[in-house]
């Protein structure tokens, strides 16, 4: 099953890890039905794959997934499937083009799933956990910077950035600079070299997640570039989706979010109500309207049966006829890490 991780991985019931989040939501939001055309950008270990697939017959599901790891593990449910299930390797910034590639579109859904997977933490070699001592490494396909690159290499302003940015750990600055120090003796190549590091910086509470859980997120979304791909991701679904096709997106993190509810917000033909001082702003006509108003939260049963699932957050809108807009600028920012700033002297 699917097996995505909330942010906070500390103390999670391994009995729950593999139990995909929302699922009944996401079914209800995606509306599956009989000889349609879907696509899962973020397929992990195929649960949310599976349910749209028994949903209504004779549907036919593209996944994506970026580790290909996924795509080995995936093998016997595509067997499994005869047929209607096609498993590729590619970012699901890339949606649009395997789309395309596969002959697949238009498409009558897509569902994201927006976090890491289970499979990755639970694999200390892939170095995404400081619950097992690995390789500082947090790389979903297996290529490019690693984590360690990053923390030996980036200069102490961007790290600083990263780390509050993405992280939104307030002491980003000291983590930052004792990064600088530490590297400076020998490299940091461990997750517990780091997460050590990080835990005499920064106070743990009582009962409450590790020290070091939001500057691993931090170094995750960037060495990953997580942000952007679901800014992508997002302009890409609206070009491929059908009129009446659904987005369905599943987020664990503020950040994330708040990039989804902007582009669903703007996208559906909202804008600020205007006064005798500010007169309403003309917006574009919608390309999508929303499935809910709100974002949909786990039922307090699903949160205790499955204690990973509380921060998550739903949102879904329909495609309409309107042709897709350019990509916003302003979305993607909201992806960008700022500048580093100069340290302001007391």
């Amino acid at each position: 099953m699917k097996g995505r991780v909330r942010r906070d991985e500390a103390a999670v019931d391994p009995d729950a890890r593999h139990v995909p989040v929302l699922l009944a939501e996401v079914l209800q939001a995606l509306a599956p039905k009989a000889g349609g055309r879907y696509l899962d950008g973020t397929f992990g270990a195929g649960g949310y794959a599976r349910a749209i697939l028994d949903s209504a017959s004779d549907i036919t599901l593209l996944a994506l997934d970026r580790d290909p790891t996924a795509i080995t593990g995936g093998a016997d449910i595509v067997a499994a499937m005869d047929g209607r299930l096609t498993l590729a390797q590619a970012r699901f910034g890339e949606l649009a083009e395997e789309a395309q590639r596969f002959q697949m579109a238009p498409l009558d859904g897509v569902v994201l799933d927006i976090g890491v997977s289970s499979m990755q933490i639970d694999e200390a070699q892939r170095g995404f956990s400081f619950r097992f001592d690995g390789p500082l490494d947090m790389r979903m396909a297996r290529e490019g910077q690693s984590a360690a690159d990053l923390v030996n290499e980036a200069e102490e302003g961007l790290l600083a950035n990263i780390i509050y940015h993405y992280g939104e750990e307030r002491r980003s600055r000291a983590v930052a600079r004792a990064i600088i120090e530490a590297r400076r003796k020998e490299p940091l190549t461990t997750t517990k070299q780091l997460a050590d590091l990080v835990a005499s910086i920064v106070r743990g509470e009582p009962g409450g997640a590790h020290p070091a859980t939001r500057t691993f997120q931090a170094l995750r979304i960037a060495v990953n570039d997580e942000l952007g791909e679901l800014v992508r991701a997002l302009h890409a679904a609206e070009t491929v989706l059908k009129p009446g096709g659904r987005l369905v997106v599943v987020t664990f993190h503020s950040l994330e979010d708040r990039i989804v509810k902007q582009f669903m917000s703007t996208r559906s033909g909202r804008a600020p109500a205007g006064s005798r001082h500010a007169p309403v702003v003309s917006v574009a006509e919608p390309t999508f309207s929303l499935v809910s108003r709100g974002p949909v939260a786990p039922s307090e049963a699903e949160m205790r049966a499955n204690p990973r699932a509380r921060s998550a957050k739903l949102r879904a809108a329909q495609r309409t006829e309107v042709p897709a807009r350019a990509a916003e600028a302003a979305l993607t920012a909201l992806a960008d890490v700022p500048d580093p700033q100069p340290r302001r002297r007391p």
